[in-house]
């Protein structure tokens, strides 16, 4: 536990957490991307992309959401504040982030903006973003035409190959927030000219409410006015039957627009429009000069304060904001204090962050783990679908018993109405479950509560389905993603018990028995014909296999997957392990405990089975998905992939004192393993004869000769070890590509260290090669748990074939240190996560604003996919830390909790 004195932010987060002050009640809860998503789909076919596209968002109203630049909301997203912008030359006002659809890629979905989430604390009493605007003509139709024309072998067409930013001719905008309560936020907006020219910058900080008017017209219509400047400022006055009243102050005399946040039916349409203002009012008087568009009484429910501002080549211009509940005839000076608040802010920020990061941690090493932190913190959003009223509204009675096929139709219990951590909150704006279970274990180590939170919403009754399925994603949400919430709940118990000195036994047993519905629902949902062995469709993987996995097999038969079975395996140690926590206190989870210890060994023995339709291949020292036919014969599909390397994490160490603490339980397994050998002669050898390092014991499905086999393969640079992290693929395939022929039909599998060439799963999806940090984390923690049952007795090559022998800590340390170099600086000051973009490399205006993507480069580093999903990719963080706070001696011998022990 830290020595270090009490920070004024964990006393915010004290205060929230324990007495139930509301500091997280505003924050960044917007969507970056609200058109275009499922929630907002009402077509026919379900072409979510093509129903409500980019160009209709400025005038057509929301249901569901909303999406802004900077954006900031209460927690119900009621009402709302972003940044509008317009440089004079654009068609449109700068109002959200461009994108292309899955369909315009040439590798799908992707944001075509340059943004940054710089810094943030945990109840957002400071954070800063940054958004690079161009002073020209943002090259919407370029971007579209020229990505159409690629093919999948050809790189993306990004913003800045378009010449957009030739000779610096852009704004860096800043916008930061701080709070001085709960309820009284200050926003500080600096455009910086970073161009050769002096250039105008029209400034438009925009106050709306979401509209729920439209869709639910019994709830009370809010309402936006002018309030009386009394000489000092422009105000805005917010009311709302439920927020009450609120107050947006200006420190600029600019005259504030007002529309109504109603969609513009004679545009989009040729219909009728409800009100005579609309959504692009604001648009439409800024940017076409139409005076009518806006209402001259100065009232509505969407508003924008019309700052436009000469900036000089070079310099800065400031506008101060205040969105508050103290109304102004009790300000005399709504801005009197506002650089020092920012500057005590920042300071507290500072202080912070150094009271979670290890001394040892360089400066830029400290800049990487801060804005990985920022990312996760300013990628939380508001989301709300209550399933039932969406299905109505598409002619599905949930009640009538018949059948549909129009999206999500088995899910109309479920009412979604929270702030969710986001994948990515332009490309993946809706939560993703077994994304979010890797967010919580980085977020953990900043805001413990929120994290337990977040995996308890994924466990309610109104997430969970009755049948215990966990809702995947929204556009499939009865897709099937890995089990790895009971790794994460015990992971988040080990975690608060190091940090604070006790566990929460009650978050415990309270995620316990929903997980137990979970495992329930995969042993009869998922093991087809009750060999414990299991299937599960991609499982996140996307297109890492011969076929698409969650579709019918060209073959016929099926799948026994050696990722899904692995997965089961954990998920039953898992289950153990906080069966056996709970029963240090309560006696009656005894019987718990030896259930899932049971699985466990069941699911291993199937997993380990010899022969030739077992997942384990004795001549390649690997394990492989089995193909099983319709006639029964079974193949192995023999791509070394993350599957084959999965089984390496179904690792988990039985200390001493759980063996004391349980003592039925430990004579029950070992009976069990006397009665039945043959269990016991398919996993890891076990038992009092078996004894490690600490006289620790160990579950295991791979045996230490398997454990070897294995590893040669994963610490080889021409297969798995690249020099970033742990390949999805091996490198072999690179020159021996899999292939299968099926009714005259190739189906071929090749190491593709980038984009994908296939469109399986969307064109930004790519498990071929590349780096992807979750799973590389379960790896990283499973070679821990095998040293600490072996100590240095067991060491490896690594890498293959170098004779430099390491224990598996070493092992462990190595991998993290390989991907942490993805972000930092290398001796020539490159990232390599920016790849070959020379702009990010070497200009200092964006060489230190650091992106987070969906996976990297398999023999590079540069990062891929979505830009800043750094949900995942935010476990770096966390890998950073632990590595910078612990070396294989403490660990040794401090066990499992001195990983999680916080050390300044």
């Amino acid at each position: 536990m830290s020595n270090s004195p009490v920070t004024a932010e964990q006393v915010r987060l004290d205060e929230a957490n324990d007495k139930s002050v509301p500091w997280k009640k505003w924050g960044p809860y917007l969507s970056e991307r609200q058109w275009g998503t499922v929630r907002e789909d009402y077509s026919e076919n379900g072409d979510a992309w093509s129903y409500f596209n980019h160009d209709q968002s400025r005038s057509r109203a929301y249901h569901w959401g909303e999406d802004g630049l900077a954006g900031f909301s209460d927690d119900k997203q009621r009402l709302c504040f972003a940044l509008a912008l317009w440089n004079g030359k654009d068609p449109i006002l700068k109002e959200r982030l461009f994108g292309l659809t899955n369909a315009e890629g040439n590798h799908g979905e992707d944001v075509k903006e340059y943004y940054f989430y710089l810094d943030a604390t945990p109840t957002y009493s400071y954070a800063k973003w940054l958004y690079k605007y161009p002073q020209n003509a943002y090259p919407y139709s370029d971007l579209i035409e020229t990505n159409r024309r690629r093919s999948r072998t050809e790189p993306e067409y990004e913003l800045l190959d378009t010449g957009i930013f030739n000779e610096d001719r852009y704004f860096d905008v800043f916008v930061e927030y701080a709070k001085t309560s709960p309820e009284d936020i200050y926003v500080r907006i600096t455009a910086v000219n970073r161009g050769p020219e002096t250039a105008e910058l029209h400034i438009l900080p925009t106050l709306w409410f979401r509209n729920t008017w439209s869709w639910w017209p019994d709830l009370p219509r809010p309402a936006l006015c002018e309030a009386s400047d009394m000489g000092r400022s422009r105000i805005i006055q917010a009311t709302h039957d439920f927020l009450g009243k609120r107050w947006l102050y200006s420190s600029s005399p600019a005259p504030i627009l007002f529309t109504e946040n109603n969609r513009n039916n004679k545009k989009l349409f040729n219909g009728e429009n409800a009100t005579p203002y609309v959504k692009d009012g604001i648009n439409d008087f800024v940017v076409h000069g139409n005076q009518d568009a806006v209402n001259p009484e100065l009232q509505g429910t969407k508003a924008a304060i019309h700052h436009q501002a000469i900036v000089h080549a070079g310099e800065s211009h400031v506008l101060y904001l205040r969105l508050t509940d103290i109304e102004p005839s009790q300000l005399d000076s709504p801005f009197k204090d506002a650089e020092a608040l920012f500057q005590s802010s920042i300071a507290e920020a500072d202080q912070f962050y150094r009271s979670v990061s290890p001394a040892s941690l360089s400066e830029d090493a400290l800049r990487v783990v801060r804005q990985a932190m920022a990312g996760m913190l300013w990628s939380k959003q508001y989301y709300f679908l209550d399933a039932d009223h969406w299905l109505m509204e598409h002619g599905v009675d949930p009640f009538s018993g018949k059948l549909s096929n129009v999206r999500n139709h088995e899910w109309a219990h479920m009412i979604n109405d929270h702030v969710i951590s986001m994948p990515d909150k332009w490309e993946y704006p809706w939560y993703a479950a077994w994304d979010l279970a890797f967010h919580t274990i980085a977020f953990s180590s900043i805001d413990i509560d929120f994290a337990k939170q977040q995996i308890d919403l994924m466990l309610r009754e109104i997430y969970l389905h009755p049948n215990g399925q966990i809702p995947a994603y929204e556009w499939n949400f009865s897709d099937v993603n890995p089990p790895v919430h009971a790794w994460a709940t015990i992971f988040l118990y080990r975690m608060e018990e190091a940090f604070r000195g006790k566990g929460d036994v009650q978050f415990l047993k309270h995620s316990f028995g929903k997980l137990i519905s979970n495992f329930d629902w995969w042993v009869n949902r998922k093991d087809r014909f009750g060999r414990n062995v299991f299937e599960g469709g991609f499982l996140g993987l996307d297109n890492i296999g011969v076929f698409d996995r969650s579709a019918p097999l060209p073959t016929g038969g099926h799948l026994e997957q050696a990722d899904g079975t692995a997965w089961m395996s954990l998920f039953c140690q898992n289950m153990l392990d906080i069966a056996v926590e709970i029963g240090t206190y309560d006696r009656s989870y005894e019987g718990l405990a030896a259930k899932y210890l049971d699985h466990f060994l069941w699911i291993a023995n199937a997993m380990n089975r010899v022969g030739q339709d077992g997942m384990w291949d004795e001549e390649d020292g690997f394990y492989y998905d089995v193909l099983r036919l319709p006639d029964g014969r079974a193949t192995r599909l023999k791509v070394r992939s993350m599957v084959g390397l999965l089984p390496l994490c179904a690792t988990t160490i039985v200390e001493p004192a759980a063996r004391e603490s349980m003592p039925n339980l430990y004579a029950y397994a070992l009976e069990r393993l006397n009665r039945m050998p043959q269990l016991k002669e398919s996993i890891h050898p076990s038992g009092p004869d078996a004894r490690g390092y600490g006289d620790r014991g160990i579950l295991a499905v791979v045996r230490p000769e398997r454990l070897r086999r294995i590893l040669s393969r994963l610490l080889d640079e021409n297969e798995f070890l690249s020099p970033y992290g742990i390949r999805s693929l091996s490198r072999y395939h690179l020159d021996h590509p899999y292939v299968l022929n099926v009714h005259g039909q190739e189906y071929r599998v090749g190491y593709l260290p980038a984009e994908s060439d296939t469109g399986m799963f969307g064109g930004n999806s790519n498990w071929r090669g590349p780096v992807w940090m979750p799973v590389n984390a379960v790896l990283i923690r499973g070679l821990m748990n095998y040293y600490l049952y072996y100590g240095d007795s067991f060491k490896v090559e690594c890498p293959t074939g170098s004779g430099n022998f390491m224990n598996l800590f070493e092992v462990a340390h190595e991998i993290a240190t390989r991907l942490s170099h993805i972000f930092l600086r290398d001796e020539s000051g490159r990232r390599p996560a920016f790849g070959g973009t020379k702009k990010f490399q070497e200009d200092p205006h964006w060489r230190d604003n650091i992106l987070f993507y969906e996976y990297f480069h398999g023999d590079n580093g540069a990062g891929i996919g979505a830009s800043h999903q750094t949900g995942w990719t935010g476990i770096v963080a966390s890998l950073m830390r632990l590595f910078a706070r612990i070396n294989a001696e403490q660990f040794l011998e401090t066990g499992r909790k001195g990983a999680f022990q916080i050390k300044s």
